[in-house]
C-alpha cells in the first residue's frame, strides 16, 4: 500500500514537472525547420561559389580577394552577398515557421505564447548584436571576418535561447561557437567554415531533432 501510494506521488510530480517545462518551455521547434535552413544556406553559399568562379578548397586566393575583382552581370559583390543572404533568411525563417506551427498544431500547443516569446527576445539579442557587428566589419572593410562572427554570433544565439526551448539547441550553439573560433585562424576559408556551420551542422542537427522528438 505504502509503495502503491509513493508510485502514484513520483507519477504527479513527473506529470507537474513536465507541465512546468511545457510551460517555460517553447517545445514545438522543428527539427524540419533545421534541416529545411541548411539546405537553404547550402544552395546560399553555391550561389556565392557560382557568383566568384571558384569552388571549396581548391586553394585559390581567399573568397573575400576575389570578391574585390568581379563585378558578375554588372552586380557589386557586397550587393550580391547581402541579397544573397537576405533570401537565405527569408526562406530559413518561412520554413521555420511553417514547420513549427505544424508541429504545434499537431500537439495541440500554441504556436504564440510567453514561452515562444522569451525564446524570440533571448534569441533576437546576439543575433541582433551580431548583425550590427558585421556591418561594422564591413565599413572597415574587415570582410573576412564577417563569416567567423556570424557563426560565432549565431552559436550565442542558440546558447542563449537553449533556456526557453529543448535543450539539444544547446550543443548546436556550442558547435557553431568552436567552427567560428577555428575560422578566424582560417580567413580564406571562411566561406566553407561557414556553409559547413549553417548549412551541414543544421541538417545533421535537424535530423537529430526529428527522429528523437517528432518519429
Amino acid at each position: 500500500m505504502v509503495m502503491d501510494q509513493q508510485k502514484h506521488h513520483l507519477e504527479t510530480l513527473t506529470e507537474i514537472r513536465s507541465l512546468m517545462e511545457q510551460s517555460s518551455r517553447f517545445i514545438s521547434l522543428s527539427g524540419l525547420s533545421g534541416v529545411a535552413a541548411g539546405i537553404f544556406a547550402l544552395m546560399g553559399a553555391a550561389a556565392v561559389y557560382w557568383y566568384l568562379g571558384i569552388t571549396p578548397f581548391a586553394g585559390q586566393k581567399a573568397y573575400y580577394v576575389t570578391a574585390e575583382t568581379i563585378s558578375q552581370g554588372g552586380v557589386h559583390y557586397l550587393t550580391f552577398f547581402l541579397v544573397d543572404a537576405a533570401i537565405v533568411l527569408i526562406l530559413a525563417l518561412g520554413s521555420g515557421i511553417f514547420f513549427t506551427t505544424r508541429k504545434a498544431r499537431k500537439k495541440g500547443l500554441k504556436m504564440w505564447d510567453a514561452s515562444s516569446r522569451r525564446l524570440l527576445i533571448n534569441m533576437a539579442i546576439p543575433l541582433v548584436a551580431g548583425g550590427i557587428f558585421c556591418l561594422g566589419l564591413l565599413y572597415h572593410d574587415l570582410f573576412g571576418l564577417v563569416a567567423p562572427t556570424t557563426l560565432i554570433f549565431y552559436g550565442l544565439a542558440c546558447l542563449n535561447a537553449s533556456k526557453y526551448t529543448l535543450n539539444d539547441i544547446r550543443y548546436l550553439g556550442i558547435l557553431e561557437i568552436i567552427l567560428g573560433l577555428f575560422a578566424l585562424f582560417f580567413l580564406g576559408y571562411g566561406l566553407e567554415f561557414w556553409a559547413f556551420g549553417f548549412g551541414v551542422l543544421h541538417i545533421v542537427y535537424g535530423l537529430i531533432m526529428y527522429y528523437k522528438y517528432e518519429q
